[in-house]
């Protein structure tokens, strides 16, 4: 396996955009104008970390609509997606998927630890659901501010909508790396909208993948996923703090369903930190046609994975 030489070359392009965006801002000829066309952000967690780097298109810095209302923002999005405005290059990293894939490469004993039940690993059940462990994506469209003129910038705090092209080398299949040079693109609408005392984010995005790993089969997908944290509500209530994730894939080939991907997850908000505890509960299912020769499981069965999943929001 080549684990630690893939997660050696995340780390160099992770430094490689945060160098060469340092040497951007850096240019005070440029003047304060020009700084507002380019920006860059992070985000870290446990399951997906990225940093972005924000280009405007044009001479205008990201607008902010934080005294819009949320429909109207779409709306206003959507009429403009086909024209982009801003172009954003990412990097990510999905951690402790990658955590997965290395304690069962290189650490057998601790991961085997993690078995509750002859069905059932704690390890894999806290890390199934991704497919990749990185991922370098560029996207397209239009980008918004949800803050108001004047309001303190949190990062994120941004809708987005557009074309999004990803691409890596790697595939996950049980805690275990395949090589497959991977090619995705989506339609995305996107937000992540936060105060000081809530944050709000959603997704919905329609797509395809392909791989050159022959058999991996490539797929079309759908899929739609909303999280809310409220720090003023009861630690009881269920509707304000919780969220859910589904997606659906099916083969580019015969339209035949490949993969449903679900969860639910309830939150406890800390208010005086601001972060949130959660725990996620769900499944992954995958039709026995997903994966064929050396992939395909020697019985010709779906797979069912239980998700198991606790995170920490920042």
């Amino acid at each position: 396996m080549k684990t630690n030489k893939t997660i050696l070359k995340v780390i160099a392009t992770l430094l490689f955009l945060f160098i060469t965006t340092s040497n951007i801002f850096a240019e005070e000829e440029n003047g304060a104008a020009d700084k507002k066309r380019v920006s860059l952000e992070y985000e870290i967690d446990p399951y997906y970390s990225s940093i972005d780097l924000f280009i405007s298109l044009t001479d205008k810095p990201i607008s902010d609509v934080g005294e819009k209302e949320e429909v109207e923002i779409y709306k206003d999005l959507l009429y403009s997606s086909h024209i982009p405005q801003f172009l954003l290059f990412e990097a990510s990293v999905n951690p402790l998927p990658s955590l997965g894939v290395y304690l069962k490469d290189r650490n057998l004993d601790t991961y085997n630890r993690g078995e509750i039940s002859p069905n059932f690993n704690l390890i894999k059940a806290m890390t199934a659901g991704f497919e990749e462990p990185h991922a370098l994506s560029v996207f397209f469209g239009n980008v918004v501010n949800f803050a108001t003129p004047g309001e303190d910038r949190l990062y994120g705090n941004k809708g987005y909508m557009g074309y999004l092209f990803s691409m890596g080398n790697y595939h996950i299949k049980d805690n275990v790396l395949i090589n497959d040079n991977w090619y995705e693109i989506e339609w995305k609408i996107k937000g992540d909208r936060k105060t000081p005392t809530s944050r709000l984010n959603w997704s919905f995005r329609i797509g395809g993948k392909l791989h050159e790993n022959t058999e991996i089969r490539n797929i079309l997908y759908f899929s739609i996923r909303r999280s809310r944290i409220d720090y003023e509500a009861s630690p009881a209530a269920i509707l304000r703090n919780s969220g859910f994730e589904y997606t659906a894939d099916v083969s580019t080939k015969n339209y035949d369903v490949m993969r449903h991907y679900f969860f639910v997850d309830k939150k406890w908000p800390w208010k005086r930190i601001g972060t949130a505890f959660s725990i996620a509960v769900g499944f992954v299912w995958e039709s026995d046609q997903k994966y064929s020769g050396s992939l395909k499981e020697k019985e010709k069965r779906d797979d069912f994975q239980f998700i198991l999943r606790p995170n920490i929001s920042f």
